[in-house]
């Protein structure tokens, strides 16, 4: 139960960190656009840009994406 305390959604990482995919909370069309795209729950996200306005840019395994900030709103991470 502390793990669902710590969850938090990824638009609130910083750049340079790593957390790793918890649950993607939105519709079915987003979330099945997400796990086509390698979002997939325990995969590790590196946040490679997240301040200023334009897209959240994160890598994972390997290929950089971006994504827009409501859609990083949505996947909780840990």
């Amino acid at each position: 139960m502390t793990e669902l305390t710590q969850l938090k959604p990824l638009s609130a990482v910083e750049a340079g960190q790593t957390v790793k995919l918890a649950t993607i909370e939105a519709g079915r069309g987003l979330r099945s656009r997400l796990l086509a795209m390698g979002l997939v729950p325990n995969v590790n996200i590196t946040v490679v840009s997240s301040g200023g306005p334009g897209p959240f840019v994160v890598n994972v395994k390997g290929t950089k994406m971006a994504l827009g900030r409501g859609m990083a709103h949505k996947i909780m991470v840990v």
